[in-house]
């Protein structure tokens, strides 16, 4: 299943999800849903259910994403920007603080 919307032309187009960018962000990095899962805390089921849009990857996972391998979590979660972040990650607090703030305008959180 995939969020689209009708054109004009009656054609269906396929939005990105959060999922299909983690499988991208996986797929950039040339890594199996095995090893991913390993290096972040999932199993390959897990990576699984988060690429098909079953589940969310949790908070402390996200914080690896951006801290082990620089992933921007606006392109993660909202789409928006680069795959990866053009600078230097910020500190361990300052990123769960950004963390937060973005799911919290996603409605992900309170």
């Amino acid at each position: 299943m995939y969020i689209g919307y009708k054109t004009s032309y009656n054609e269906s187009i396929k939005m990105s999800t959060t999922g299909s960018r983690f499988k991208k962000i996986r797929t950039a990095l040339n890594l199996s849903q095995e090893v991913f899962g390993k290096n972040i805390g999932l199993s390959k089921s897990g990576i699984s259910a988060v690429e098909n849009d079953k589940t969310f990857v949790s908070l402390d996972i996200l914080t690896t994403l951006f801290i082990d391998y620089n992933i921007n979590l606006n392109y993660l979660v909202c789409g928006a920007g680069t795959m990866f972040n053009p600078s230097k990650p910020l500190q361990q607090d300052d990123f769960t603080e950004k963390v937060k703030e973005i799911l919290r305008a996603e409605g992900l959180i309170r």
